[in-house]
């Protein structure tokens, strides 16, 4: 009896043991938003409530974005493994010294576009001449450069150009012709000031021909010369379509999950709905294979949008595929 009771304990020593490094095996993993929580990162807040990131054995932090946050930055000091960013911005900083490599691309997508008044007598880009123009900067400027470089409008001179905060004030107060919108937000706010949608006028980067890719996640390159670091990236991935698939079929509880996720306590469920059934729309290949994969004819047509900048391109030469890469991508398919 002694010797049974030595090996049961023995055994159960073993299984504690077992269970304890399971228990301290999950990976830690951040995340840093672009913006604050809102639909926009639906697929990351779901993957998080349901368990999928627990499921591949990591923990996972989300922190949000903000107006005085930049991805890059964060990144660069090292305060997160991944982030969520738009191309443009991403390949700017790449050229600039921080050395951003592309691991997914959620939004296959644009959801900018420019809205206008149609009082303000804009009713197709010729008419941009001569008027104020709403524009976000810190890295959101770019693809709007572009388009006037396209135009052969001089933004010192044929335009007026508005630095636009995160709201739509400038155009219900009549201070620009026309704002930056997405197509799951502020274009929805300004609907719901009053603004009847006969009355306005809507421009989509996409289809102006000037679209660059919007959030995609990012790395570190010295990141992924680590193997530990790209599986465990791969089970980041693979937890994180989970998320976006489950969000884009069910966009009402995905809604409720986002909100419960905004401590401020300002986002509504009615609102972040209607906000993931337009992210939604970004995502055209949610619930496929391809999800989350970077097409490489993608990647080159952003490129060759931000070369073509006229005088002040956003980057002078191609990153090549050095600024991108499928390793994490295929980790995520075991």
């Amino acid at each position: 009896m002694i010797r049974s009771s030595k090996i049961v304990g023995g055994l159960l020593a073993a299984v504690l043991a077992v269970c304890g490094g399971a228990a301290s095996a999950a990976d830690k993993v951040t995340v840093q938003l672009k913006w604050l929580p809102q639909a926009q990162f639906a697929g990351y807040y779901v993957a998080q409530a349901k368990g999928y990131y627990k499921d591949v054995g990591l923990d996972v932090t989300i922190k949000p974005g903000g107006p005085d946050i930049s991805p890059v930055q964060v990144i660069a000091g090292n305060a997160a493994d991944v982030v969520v960013n738009w191309m443009p911005d991403a390949l700017a900083a790449r050229e600039a010294g921080v050395p951003l490599v592309n691991i997914a691309q959620v939004f296959n997508q644009s959801g900018l576009m420019l809205t206008c008044k149609k009082s303000s007598g804009v009713s197709s880009p010729k008419d941009f001449k001569g008027k104020t123009l709403g524009v976000w900067y810190g890295g959101n400027e770019y693809p709007f450069l572009n388009w006037m470089a396209k135009l052969g409008l001089k933004t010192e001179s044929d335009i007026k150009i508005l630095k636009q905060g995160f709201n739509v004030d400038p155009l219900l107060q009549n201070q620009a012709a026309c704002i930056s919108t997405m197509i799951y937000n502020e274009y929805w706010q300004v609907v719901d000031a009053g603004v009847k949608e006969s009355d306005l006028v809507t421009f989509f980067y996409e289809k102006e021909g000037v679209a660059s890719l919007e959030d995609g996640l990012y790395v570190l390159d010295s990141k992924l010369k680590d193997p530990a670091f790209v599986a465990r990236m791969g089970k980041f991935l693979k937890a994180t379509f989970r998320g976006w698939n489950e969000a884009v079929k069910n966009p009402a509880e995905a809604a409720k999950i986002v909100v419960a996720a905004d401590t401020s306590g300002s986002a509504s469920e009615k609102v972040q709905k209607r906000q993931m059934e337009n992210v939604a729309k970004l995502i055209s290949n949610a619930g496929t294979a391809k999800i989350g994969y970077l097409e490489p004819a993608a990647f080159e047509r952003t490129v060759k949008v931000l070369l073509a900048a006229g005088s002040s391109p956003v980057i002078k030469k191609d990153p090549g595929k050095a600024a991108y890469t499928h390793a994490v991508w295929d980790a995520a398919q075991k």
